[in-house]
C-alpha cells in the first residue's frame, strides 16, 4: 500500500494492513466433535479465542489463528467458554465470537453487516467503560461465521476483524523505521526494555503497551493505565503494540481501534505510535516502525457517543469480498475418515431423537456371536452400525459355495480352495467395512448334549468347555445365533452363570423367535424358590401375554422344554440339514436381537429389565428407546409379530438353580455326563418325574349330542 498526499509536509492519510486468518486443522475437527455431541442444532453464538503474535519476518506477516484451543472443550458441561492459558509469547490471546449455522443456506442468509455492527458496538463499549484499560485485548475483538459440511468434511467461513472508522481519517507524518527515528542510546535502551516485556509471563502476551523515554534514555515498558503518570513525569511517550504486519510503510490492523481508544480516552491531537516487530525472537528495530499520527478534531471524538460506522470483512484469498472453504476430505487419514462417518449417523440421533443416547457404552459393550452363518453375519453388520466396536465371532464350519447370497459378510473368493473358515472370514470382512472394529475369531465346536463323546476325544472337548467358558467370561453380551437347538445349551448355561447378557434368535421356515435371557438365578434377587412343578399345564403357560408374576426372573430360551435337548442333526434328509428360511427372515430377526441389546444397555436395571408390552405405556414411555419386552415372535406368511413373557422354570435344564449349582459343584464333569447321558439333565431337573405325572393324566371328551364317534382323548 502507498500513502495518499494531503499537504506539502509529507502528511499522508494513515492505511493499515489488514488482519489476516489461518486456521489450524485442530480446530475444524475440535468444532465438528462440539457441534455433534454436545451443541446439536442450537446455532447460538460460541465464544472462541484466537491467537496473533508480532511479526517476526521481514517478509511475511503474521497471521490470527485458531487452534483447538481456541474453542470451549466438550468436556465443560457449565461454561461454552474456551481454556485459554497465559504466557505464551507466541500466542497473544484474542476475544472472538463464532457463528456456526445448520445448513448452508443459513450460513449464507446471515446478516453479515449487523454482525459487524453488534461486534464493533462491543469494542466501542468497552472503550467507553474502562474495560480496555484492564484487558486491551479487547481493541481487537473478531467474529467468524461458518457451516461446517460433516458429511464431506467441509468447512465454509469468513473472518471478520471489526476496525471503527475515523471520519474523517487519521494523517500521519515522519512513518519510519524505529532506528531512525529514536537516537542510538534509546534504540538500545527500548531495544532491552520491549526484549524485557516479552520475557515475562505478566507481559508477553499483552499486545498494547506504553513506552516511557525520559531525558536520560533509559526506556520502560508501561502498561496502558500508566499513561498519565509518564506524561505527569515529562517523558516522552509512545503508545505501542504488536503489530503483526511486516510491511515497511504500514502498521497492522490492531492500530486502528488502538487509535480511537487513545483519541477517545485522552483527547490528544496527536498520536506517537510504535510498531514493535521481532526477529528471531528478540525486538528487531529495524523493521518496527515510529510514526505520529493526528486528527483534526479529536475534541468531537472525546465527546462522540454514538458507535462510529465499522468495517472489517475480510478478503478472500483470489482478493474478493467473500467467504473461504476448505475441505479435510483428501488430507485425512482414510481410517478416521471410516470412522468419523459411521458415528455421524449415531450423534446426529442425539441432536432430536435420543439425546440420551450413551455411544460410550455401545463402543465399549464386548460382543460374542455364537455362530457366523446368515444371522451372525446380519447381527455383526447391525451390532457395527449402532457403534458396538468390539465383536468376536465363533464357528467351526467354512464358507460354501451356497453361503455368499445369504450371509452378507461372505464373496465367492471366500469359497475358494475347500472354502475360508467363516469366522475367520467374517472377520476379515468385517475390518473391510469398518476398519475401526476391533474383531476376533474363533474356530471352534460347541460341545452339545445329545452328541456323546468317545473316550479318546474328551481332553479335546473339554479344551473346548474351557475356551468357552473364557469367552464368555470376557464379554458383555453374547448373541446364541446357531443353527441347532443343542449346541445353545452350553452357552445358555455358561451366561446364567456368570449373569452375562444373552439373546436367542431362532429361524423357522418363515417364523422367527428373539429374546433375552432373563439374570442368572444365583445372582438374581427374583430367584424361584419354587419346587419342580408336578402340573403340565402350569409349565405350559409359564408363556403369557400379561406379566401376572412381577416378582419372577425371566426364562432363557430352554425354560419351556419337557424335555433336554437331544441330537437333531442325524438321519435329516438335505433340506433339514441346510437352514431353509425365506430369505427376509434373517435381517428381520437379527436387527431386532440388536435393538433388544441397545434396550437392555441402556435400561436403568439392564438385565434384570422386566419384560414390557406395547399396552404397558406406563413402563414403555420412560425410556427412549421405547418398549424392551422378553420374546419376539413374527411370522413372515402373516406379517405379524407377537410380544410375549416366560418366566424362568425351576425344572430348566440350562438355567434353573439347581443346574447352575451343580456345574460350579461339578464343572466339567457335569458337562461330559450331561453331554454322554440323555436323560441325565431331565432326571436332575425333575423333568423326568414331571413327564411321569402328566402321562397319568387322561382327558375324556363326551359330545354332547351323543355321537360316540367323535369321541377322542388328549394326553
Amino acid at each position: 500500500m502507498s500513502f495518499s498526499s494531503v499537504d506539502e509536509r509529507n502528511e499522508s492519510i494513515l492505511q493499515f494492513a489488514p488482519f489476516q486468518s489461518a486456521v489450524d486443522e485442530g480446530f475444524w475437527h475440535r468444532l465438528s466433535s462440539l457441534k455433534l455431541n454436545k451443541l446439536g442444532i442450537d446455532e447460538s453464538p460460541i465464544p472462541i479465542t484466537g491467537f496473533y503474535s508480532p511479526s517476526s519476518h521481514r517478509q511475511v506477516s503474521n497471521h490470527l489463528t485458531l487452534f483447538t484451543e481456541s474453542l470451549p472443550p466438550e468436556s465443560n458441561e457449565q461454561s461454552l467458554e474456551p481454556v485459554v492459558s497465559r504466557g505464551n509469547r507466541n500466542r497473544c490471546p484474542i476475544p472472538g465470537i463464532l457463528y456456526n449455522t445448520n445448513t448452508l443456506e443459513g450460513f449464507q442468509a446471515l446478516d453479515k453487516q449487523s454482525l459487524l455492527k453488534a461486534e464493533a458496538k462491543k469494542i466501542w463499549e468497552d472503550i467507553l467503560s474502562g474495560k480496555v484499560q484492564e484487558d486491551c485485548s479487547l481493541l481487537s475483538r473478531f467474529l467468524v461465521i461458518s457451516f461446517a459440511d460433516l458429511k464431506k468434511w467441509s468447512f465454509n467461513y469468513w473472518f471478520a476483524f471489526p476496525a471503527l472508522v475515523l471520519d474523517p481519517p487519521a494523517t500521519v507524518v515522519n512513518l519510519k523505521p524505529a532506528t531512525q527515528w529514536f537516537s542510538k542510546d534509546e534504540v538500545e535502551s527500548v531495544t532491552a526494555a520491549c526484549n524485557d516485556w516479552r520475557n515475562m509471563c505478566s507481559t508477553t502476551d499483552v499486545p498494547f503497551f506504553v513506552v516511557s523515554i525520559p531525558s536520560n534514555s533509559a526506556a520502560t515498558i508501561r502498561h496502558l493505565a500508566e499513561f498519565e503518570a509518564c506524561q505527569r513525569d515529562g517523558h516522552k511517550v509512545l503508545f505501542g503494540f504488536y503489530d503483526p504486519c511486516h510491511l515497511p510503510n504500514n502498521p497492522g490492523w490492531p492500530l486502528r481501534n488502538f487509535l480511537w481508544y487513545i483519541f477517545r480516552r485522552w483527547c490528544l491531537p496527536k498520536v506517537q505510535f510504535f510498531c514493535y516487530r521481532e526477529s528471531r525472537g528478540l525486538a528487531d528495530l529495524e523493521s518496527s516502525l515510529v510514526g505520529e499520527a493526528s486528527v483534526s478534531n479529536s475534541q468531537e471524538l472525546r465527546n462522540h457517543e454514538d458507535v462510529p460506522n465499522a468495517v472489517g470483512w475480510e478478503l478472500n484469498n483470489r482478493g474478493r469480498k467473500a467467504s473461504r472453504c476448505i475441505s479435510l476430505a483428501k488430507a485425512m487419514d482414510p481410517t478416521r475418515l471410516a470412522v468419523e462417518a459411521a458415528d455421524l449417523n449415531l450423534k446426529l440421533m442425539r441432536w432430536r431423537q435420543l439425546p440420551s443416547l450413551n455411544l460410550t457404552v455401545l463402543s465399549s459393550t464386548r460382543c460374542l456371536l455364537l455362530g457366523a452363518g446368515t444371522l451372525g453375519c446380519q447381527v455383526a453388520r447391525m451390532l457395527m452400525a449402532w457403534g458396538v466396536r468390539k465383536i468376536t465371532l465363533v464357528d467351526s464350519g467354512k464358507v460354501s459355495m451356497s453361503n455368499p447370497l445369504r450371509q452378507s459378510l461372505y464373496t465367492l473368493d471366500d469359497c475358494l480352495n475347500g472354502g475360508e473358515f467363516k469366522a475367520i472370514a467374517a472377520a476379515k470382512s468385517l475390518s473391510r467395512i469398518y476398519p475401526a472394529v476391533e474383531t476376533q475369531s474363533v474356530v471352534m465346536v460347541i460341545p452339545m448334549p445329545g452328541h456323546p463323546v468317545l473316550s479318546q476325544d474328551e481332553n479335546s472337548v473339554l479344551e473346548d468347555c474351557k475356551q468357552l467358558h473364557n469367552l464368555i467370561d470376557s464379554h458383555d453380551a453374547i448373541f446364541l445365533l446357531t443353527d441347532t437347538r443343542e449346541s445353545r445349551w452350553l452357552p445358555t448355561l455358561l451366561c446364567a452363570k456368570t449373569n452375562k447378557i444373552a439373546i436367542t434368535a431362532a429361524l423357522g421356515f418363515d417364523s422367527f423367535l428373539v429374546m433375552r435371557h432373563g439374570a442368572g438365578p444365583l445372582s438374581s434377587s427374583h430367584e424361584i424358590k419354587a419346587e419342580a412343578v408336578n402340573d403340565l399345564s402350569t409349565e405350559i403357560a409359564t408363556i403369557s401375554l400379561v406379566e401376572k408374576n412381577k416378582g419372577q426372573r425371566l426364562g432363557c430360551y430352554f425354560c419351556n422344554d419337557v424335555v433336554a435337548p437331544v441330537d437333531s442333526t442325524s438321519n435329516r434328509t438335505l433340506d433339514q440339514q441346510c437352514t431353509v428360511t425365506r430369505p427376509g427372515l434373517a435381517p428381520i430377526a437379527s436387527s431386532l436381537a440388536v435393538e433388544l441389546l441397545v434396550g437392555i444397555l441402556h435400561h436403568p436395571s439392564g438385565i434384570s429389565a422386566k419384560a414390557e408390552f406395547s399396552s404397558t405405556i406406563d413402563t414403555g414411555s420412560d425410556q427412549p428407546l421405547g418398549i424392551l419386552p422378553h420374546q419376539v415372535r413374527g411370522s413372515l406368511s402373516q406379517f405379524s409379530q407377537m410380544i410375549l413373557v416366560g418366566h424362568a422354570s425351576a425344572s430348566c435344564t440350562a438355567c434353573s438353580s439347581i443346574v447352575v449349582e451343580e456345574y460350579e459343584k461339578r464343572g466339567l464333569d457335569f458337562v461330559l455326563e450331561a453331554i454322554n447321558h440323555p436323560t441325565y439333565l431331565e432326571d436332575l431337573t425333575g423333568l423326568t418325574e414331571l413327564m411321569k405325572s402328566a402321562g397319568k393324566f387322561e382327558v375324556d371328551w363326551a359330545d354332547e349330542t351323543g355321537d360316540d364317534d367323535d369321541e377322542f382323548s388328549l394326553i
